[in-house]
Order: C-alpha cells, then structure tokens, then sequence
C-alpha cells in the first residue's frame, strides 16, 4: 500500500495559495484581456453580488491579483465576447463558457435544484413562464423590470422577487436563457441562449451526470490546489454522494493524490500538478466572496483567521464591519479592513482596521497603506480617510500620513 504524503501546513497553505493565483507577480504592464482569460480559467468561478459599498465583488479578485486593470476589459468577457457566461455555481457567478456542458445536468434538475417563488411559478402558472419565453424568442432580451408586476410585500427579503422575475429566474436556471448582459444598475438581461452563447458550446453533447460531475471536481482539484472532501464539493455547491463518488474515481486515475496535511485533521486531496512554491509574496485586499475566502472553515483551517460575513448582521452587534475584506500579506492574511467607497467625497474610507495577532504592525500597516492607495486610484477615490476604530487604524494613519477621523 502507498504511503499517505504527509504536507506540513505552510506548504499546503502556499500550494492553496498558488492555485488560486497568489504566487505569480503582478504584471509589470498594462493589464488585458489575456492575463484575465487566464485567471478566469484558473479559478473557474467568479462569484457575483449585488453589493456594492465598495466596488462590484466580481471585479476584485482580478484587482487582488494582478493589480489596476480595466474593468471594461473583464466585462467585455461576459458582454461581448461571452467567454464567461453567468450562471449558478457557486452562488450567482461568472464561469468560462467551456464549463457550460458540464453544468446541464443542473440546469435539467432545475425542479429538483432550484428553490423558492422559481419553483412555485413554474408550478402554479406553466403558461406564464412559457409566455414569456416566447415573449423573449420573438421580441429580444427582457429584464425584469420592463414586466408589469407588483413585488411582494415582504420588506428585508432579498428574494423578494415578483412572479415575473421569479418566472425568468427560473427559465435561467433551466438553461432556456441565459444573461447577455448587466445593466449600469446590475439588472440581469435575458436573452436566448442561441443569441448569446458560442455556437461552438451550444453544440457541444451533454456530458452524462457522473462525467460531468467529476470535471467539476477535477476543476475545483485544480483551483484549490489541496482540498478537502468538503472543500471541494463547495466549489462548485456539489452532493454529497455525487461529489465522493467523482473524488474516488479521480483518485484511482491518479488525478488525485490523497495527503494528510498537519493540522487539518482530516483526509486531504492534492493536485498532482499543483505547484509548490517556497513562498509566497503577495500582497492582496480580497473580497468577502473570493474564491480564496468564501468557504470560512477552510480559511480558518488554512490561514488561522476567524472570517464571518457581517452585513446582515445589526450594526451594534458587528465585531468587524459592514463590508470587512481580509488583507494577505506574505502567504498570510494578517489583517481585515472595513471599507467604503464615498463616491460623492471622492474618498476610500476606512471604516475599520484591525490586525491579527502576533503580526508586525507597523509593517502590515505601512503594506496595508500602499494597498489601499492602489485600491483608491483603481476605484477612481482620490484619498484615503481612516475612522478611529479597530486596533490598527493608527499605525494605518501614519502610514498613510493623514489625520484619522473619529467613528
């Protein structure tokens, strides 16, 4: 019987970070569409949200990797040249469009996968879900608010959706549209598949359930770089069942390595191809919904870091912030900020900053300012304000050698 590899925890923390992008230099130039072609293939998923206090969650994985780049040439991707398409993977997100065959098992499971008002509608009114899918065929793309339906009366729900919506969410998530386009607003365009999509892709056959279920795991292998079971079944927001049958049989193909990873505690995977770098120097603001960050038990088995999403948490009871982004530093996340974009005052506010422990202060915070002012002048913000909160905000002021402002 082969021996298990046994992986320190620095190195698996490295090959994750490696795999995601985060051991390569920013490029020296000006960033384009091929250095984000080659991310988006790398990482696979891109998740959407409507959020938008600091910048579109979509467009800071890129930033946090390779740097200023246009934001017209990643739209371009989805819009123009649709080499990404929008789907559900993991959450609302942006995938390569060679991933679509593999996701149609989904997209034909919709009654069993989709949830909520998608599956009442299809349910209780077939003819109005099919009405407006005819509606699309012959007239062009819709968005929802062209319908002419009252929303619910239900304040606070983000899925408070009226039944057109609800009817078209459903149609998307079947396959029968896809998204063209987002407006200025971020509304959702729905179109035909066959007026958006690469023809080539559209006529590619349908994987089986099982073949394409394990593309995405070997997808999700490469993108994490060392995984466990769980890690990689969230990726792509997988079955349980389906997930371990696909890991087994990447296994005995050798396309997966099985390792025990010191302090993890339980069965790990490694990528056979994955590199294993001796360190790593990044430096990287990440958003709450990166690819890196988004599943919490892995990044606090990782990275040490106790990470929690807190905007729907009330005001009073947040421990962080509102819109908290980890702050790596090295192959480490050493710090989290809160963060805002005044777009009125032309100002990036620090809303809170708070440091790990056991970090270098002043070094992080003098890394942490650098990052910031870069963050500013891509988000179009001329200025850097810090709020007296958090225990770092005054190594960050004199880094950034601007008074503080009081919370």
């Amino acid at each position: 019987m082969t021996a298990v590899e046994r992986l320190p925890a620095a190195l698996a923390r490295r090959i994750a970070l490696a795999a995601q992008g985060f051991a390569d230099p920013r490029p020296a130039t000006a960033v384009g569409t091929r250095q984000l072609r080659r991310l988006t293939d790398r990482v696979s998923v891109v998740q959407i949200d409507s959020v938008n206090v600091l910048s579109r969650s979509h467009y800071l994985p890129a930033f946090s990797r390779l740097g200023p780049y246009p934001r017209p040439a990643l739209d371009a991707l989805s819009n123009r040249r649709h080499e990404l398409f929008e789907y559900w993977a993991h959450e609302a997100s942006f995938l390569p469009v060679r991933l679509h065959p593999y996701l149609r098992w989904r997209m034909a499971a919709a009654d069993q996968e989709a949830w909520g008002s998608m599956i009442r509608v299809h349910r209780e009114r077939p003819e109005y879900v099919a009405a407006l899918l005819d509606r699309i065929r012959s007239d062009g793309p819709l968005r929802a608010s062209q319908l002419q339906e009252e929303r619910p009366d239900r304040p606070g729900s983000m899925w408070n959706w009226h039944a057109g919506k609800a009817a078209l969410e459903y149609l998307f998530f079947t396959g029968a549209l896809t998204s063209t386009a987002r407006t200025a607003g971020f509304e959702r365009v729905y179109d035909l598949p066959e007026r958006v999509l690469p023809a080539e892709i559209l006529a590619a056959p349908t994987p089986d359930r099982a073949d394409a279920i394990r593309e995405l795991v070997r997808a999700a292998a490469r993108a994490l770089g060392v995984a466990t079971e769980t890690d990689l079944r969230d990726y792509f927001r997988l079955g349980p069942a389906d997930a371990r049958t696909a890991i087994a049989e990447l296994a005995d193909a050798g396309e997966l390595q099985p390792v025990e990873v010191v302090g993890w505690g339980r069965p790990a995977w490694l990528d056979p191809a994955a590199r294993r770098p001796r360190w790593i120097r990044a430096r990287a603001l990440l958003s709450p919904f990166d690819s890196l960050v988004w599943e919490r038990p892995r990044v606090e088995r990782i990275f040490g870091f106790r990470y929690r999403l807190e905007i729907y948490t009330p005001a009073v009871k947040r421990v962080h912030g509102y819109y908290v982004l980890p702050f790596l530093l090295g192959d480490q996340l050493v710090a989290r900020v809160d963060l805002k974009a005044d777009r009125q005052a032309g100002v990036l506010r620090v809303q809170a900053a708070h440091a790990e422990e056991r970090t270098d202060r002043a070094a992080v915070a003098g890394a942490l300012a650098d990052e910031l002012r870069l963050l500013a002048g891509w988000t179009g913000l001329g200025d850097v304000a810090v709020v007296e909160r958090g225990d770092l905000w005054p190594e960050l002021s004199r880094a950034l050698r601007i008074p503080s402002s009081p919370a």
